[in-house]
């Protein structure tokens, strides 16, 4: 990874902790959690994940239309890594009775 890309997901990291240090929202909870009687350690983890933004001109894997139905290309890369096939047919209608 590049610096440029460590740089940014550092500043990413410390503004998703001054917001949270910062929130009006959750000093005023952990206010009325001390007020109980209760100390409070608020710890949070975030994962960031990267992944290269695809190509306009990229094609579609075998039987995907691009922009087709509700999935994008990395939704279906996700499914079929998990062996899950997406088709558009019509078995999803009701069965005749």
């Amino acid at each position: 990874m590049n610096r440029k890309i460590r740089s940014l997901i550092e500043q990413l990291g410390e503004a998703i902790h001054e917001t949270v240090a910062e929130s009006e929202q959750i000093a005023g909870v952990v206010r009325r959690i001390r007020a109980e009687g209760f100390e409070v350690m608020l710890m949070l983890e975030a994962t960031i994940g990267l992944n290269e933004a695809e190509t306009s001109d990229a094609a579609p894997a075998e039987g995907e239309a691009p922009g087709s139905g509700p999935f994008t290309a990395q939704d279906l890369s996700f499914l079929r890594s998990l062996r899950i096939r997406v088709t558009e047919d019509s078995e999803d209608s009701e069965p005749s009775k």
